[in-house]
């Protein structure tokens, strides 16, 4: 009876797509580092990661490309060598040695949020999140193809860190220095741009005067035409950090939106990507403005 109850629950556990606590078994438990915010259609979360994924991998292998080392450090075997047992033996290891090779670590990793429209793509080293979507984006600028159906905005972060102001501070400071080191003598002009989803904490009255005290001084703020954007995404008790440049121009890293005028102002057609049908009937129309779209989780801006 108990031999039958465990292979029983063995394959419970095989079928399982849920953690015990909830979490699907197809990302990680927890938002953490580097990575990409990015919003998409409403129920096509699962879909927008594995177009991620596809997309990340090949810019990646493109700005740093991984080194192929399985060659030089497999010993290769000489023609003058004796054959006969030392040779069986050699050829033995060499079959061991490639059976306990490593596994190609993944770049690219899904973190589960939880909400509706959001998804969060974690980055390893040494990938730069916001060189990753600013390479991205010029792409799409220059042939009018988003290369995914279901992505909207993408906001790269640099690092991330506990959503309290102490924890805000400090990484906000050491993102800003490390960003305004490029030119030491320059003055900028700057915008913090600030958005909040479900979390009901920090208020932007209270967070915007402590992000300010960060920026060295010299540096002016500029609500219209600033040069820096200094990025900042609260999500639940997780704040993450990043430091861009033409934000506005770039259509706040829009891809769809990106990709329609590009291609309304080449040919006078719609984007390349988005289709029309059912799912696809409202990706055509104007986007409505920050704070107003129904599909969208609760955010503060």
């Amino acid at each position: 009876m108990s031999d039958n109850k465990r292979k029983t629950d063995g394959r419970d556990k095989s079928r399982r797509r849920f953690r015990p606590d909830g979490t699907p078994i197809w990302g990680q438990r927890q938002i953490d580092g580097p990575g990409v915010w990015v919003t998409c259609v409403k129920g096509k979360e699962r879909q927008t990661v594995g177009e991620l994924y596809d997309l990340f991998e090949s810019l990646a292998n493109q700005l740093w490309p991984v080194e192929d080392t399985e060659a030089a450090g497999t010993p290769q075997a000489s023609d003058d060598e004796d054959g006969g047992a030392d040779d069986l033996e050699k050829q033995i290891a060499k079959e061991v040695a490639s059976m306990k090779r490593p596994r190609k670590e993944t770049r690219f990793a899904n973190c589960q949020t939880n909400t509706p429209c959001v998804v969060f793509i974690s980055c390893k080293p040494p990938v730069d999140p916001v060189k990753l979507v600013t390479t991205h984006i010029q792409n799409v600028l220059t042939t009018g193809a988003t290369q995914t159906r279901f992505s909207q905005r993408l906001t790269p972060v640099s690092a991330s860190c506990v959503a309290n102001i102490p924890e805000i501070k400090a990484l906000c400071g050491r993102l800003v220095r490390a960003a305004l080191e490029a030119e030491p003598e320059k003055k900028f002009t700057y915008k913090i741009e600030l958005r909040i989803r479900n979390h009901n904490t920090l208020t932007r009255d209270k967070l915007i005067p402590e992000l300010a005290q960060c920026v060295p001084e010299g540096h002016t703020v500029s609500l219209d035409n600033p040069e820096l954007f200094i990025l900042v995404e609260v999500f639940k008790s997780v704040c993450g950090i990043s430091v861009v440049k033409d934000y506005y121009k770039l259509h706040k890293f829009n891809v769809m939106e990106i990709a329609n005028a590009k291609n309304l102002s080449d040919e006078g057609a719609d984007g390349r990507v988005v289709q029309k049908g059912k799912n696809f009937g409202d990706a055509t129309k104007p986007s409505p403005p920050e704070g107003t779209q129904s599909t969208a989780p609760s955010e503060k801006e």
